[in-house]
């Protein structure tokens, strides 16, 4: 009798276990809403945000890693061309490993002038099952999720950006169009969970 009670109380810990595991919300979908403080002390909501721009980019950022790091420049310059056009975007940097002050300088030394937020405990990350950085996610106006993934394929590629993932979504979402590619491979750096 005993084994089998081991056994049964095994297995629901692991059903346990798993329902409490986190999903990416599925395109279409309702973004799972947060409010965070800015590294620079202002307050965001992302359902607040998304009411008042045509879209949120909501990016999953580091200031460690290497691949992360291999995008600041585009990440700078794509906030700048789509703020005109109605889009925010906001970086989330969830790792236990790099505190809000660390964030704060890379953001001045890479000029990013989007909001930038630590993620206590990693709540967002979670939320969202992010686990690498840079990851992004296109949230629209009414708060659905219409695109998760990368940037594009390849910070490194000699030949130029091949598959400009985020630049399509965002081009096809803002002239009503439907996204081609709604999801994709995100690469890069673990995200240093609590």
């Amino acid at each position: 009798m005993r084994p089998f009670r081991v056994l049964l109380v095994l297995a629901l810990l692991c059903a346990a276990a798993s329902a409490l595991t986190a999903e990416s919300p599925a395109i279409g979908a309702a973004a799972p809403d947060f409010q965070l403080t800015t590294v620079d002390g202002k307050s965001f909501s992302l359902a607040s945000e998304a009411k008042s721009h045509k879209a949120v980019v909501v990016m999953f950022i580091s200031t460690q890693c290497p691949y992360s790091n291999a995008y600041n420049d585009r990440m700078r310059d794509m906030a700048s061309a789509y703020a005109a056009k109605g889009v925010l975007f906001a970086g989330i940097n969830s790792n236990k490993t790099e505190d809000a002050a660390a964030a704060l300088s890379h953001a001045r030394e890479h000029g990013h002038t989007f909001p930038i937020m630590k993620d206590p405990g990693n709540k967002v990350a979670d939320a969202y099952d992010a686990q690498h950085t840079p990851t992004v996610y296109v949230i629209d106006a009414q708060g659905k999720v219409r695109y998760e993934g990368r940037i594009d394929e390849n910070s490194e590629n000699p030949k130029g950006v091949t598959s400009p993932d985020l630049v399509n979504a965002l081009d096809s979402l803002l002239a009503g169009k439907p996204i081609a590619k709604t999801t994709t491979k995100a690469f890069g750096c673990s995200i240093k969970r609590v």
